[in-house]
């Protein structure tokens, strides 16, 4: 029973960066107890929702934005899509990855919601 529970565990953390802040926020609210799913949770919605952000602002600020968009865009996207995979992975293996900056910033933010 006991490894079927860490099974469970590591799969819902690897799930949480699935679809970035949105699995996050859901298994923010749905896990009360697990400092392990929590952490990743909250990771995945602070990294994932400040790349979702960032897009937006060089969206809507016009032509320097529209051009430091169509300069970072594909790069931002190559390093996010191989961080998903990363935070994923490390998560699914029992590892409590912390990302730098994002990694603390969630620590933190899990402290202020207990």
């Amino acid at each position: 029973m006991a490894q079927e529970q860490v099974s469970n565990e590591r799969l819902i953390s690897a799930l949480s960066y699935l679809l970035g802040p949105v699995t996050g926020i859901i298994f923010l609210v749905t896990e009360k107890n697990n400092k392990f799913i929590r952490f990743h949770a909250m990771q995945s919605t602070l990294f994932f929702g400040s790349v979702i952000l960032l897009n937006l602002v060089l969206a809507i600020v016009p032509i320097i934005g529209w051009l430091i968009a169509l300069i970072i865009s594909p790069f931002l996207t190559l390093v996010t899509f191989i961080g998903w995979l990363f935070l994923m992975w490390k998560a699914f293996n029992g590892e409590m990855y912390r990302l730098p900056y994002f990694g603390d910033l969630a620590e933190k933010q899990l402290e202020r919601l207990k």
